[in-house]
């Protein structure tokens, strides 16, 4: 029996699968911004340097406008970007998000199994990041995109799919042994 709260009258909870947790948010190397925020430092220099300096007022403003705008394009959108790239692992799947104006959700759960392998580049290798790529029996593999500790990751992502894969197996085997529901008359069809 249970009471409100969801325990049993003994004291125990009810048996069911453990509840999903949170192993890792990634993002991709914060390397992806060293350019981005080079052209800001720049752009931020010029602008204080040639800033106020020409005889003409249109000059000054155009001068302002344009290191806004190189801002704005170079620093601003691939920091945007950036940010709206998550991938989330939990004990039961892998969680893809990505898209600035068209959002994109994708999910991949460890039960279904599939085979994770990493991929470097030699600068990769120099920040022990690389591309995790998972084939899921997909038309594509789905790449999470230079994450770092990309050994790390792939062997969290294999110990959570062979986790998830024996509570699956324990499961249905504890389903096959339970007594059956139906009732049959003997001698009838």
């Amino acid at each position: 029996m249970t009471n409100t709260t969801g325990a049993t009258t003994d004291g125990m909870p009810p048996a069911g699968p453990p509840p999903e947790r949170v192993v890792a948010r990634l993002r991709s190397h914060g390397r992806a911004l060293f350019w981005p925020s080079l052209v800001l430092i720049a752009a931020c220099g010029i602008l204080g340097y040639v800033g106020g300096r020409l005889p003409e007022g249109w000059q000054n403003l155009a001068v302002l406008t344009g290191a806004i705008l190189v801002v704005v394009l170079l620093w601003l959108l691939p920091l945007i970007f950036w940010l709206n790239r998550r991938y989330t692992i939990t004990t039961r799947r892998i969680i893809l998000r990505h898209g600035f104006f068209i959002r994109t959700r994708q999910e991949l759960l460890h039960s279904r199994g599939y085979d994770v392998s990493v991929r470097r580049t030699w600068l990769q290798s120099a920040f022990r990041s690389g591309d995790v790529r998972i084939n899921a029996g997909l038309e594509q593999p789905i790449v999470l995109r230079d994450v770092p500790n990309a050994d790390l990751v792939l062997r969290a992502i294999n110990d959570l799919m062979e986790a998830n894969h024996n509570l699956v197996a324990t499961h249905l085997q504890q389903e096959r042994s339970a007594p059956s529901d139906e009732t049959r008359i003997w001698g009838e069809r």
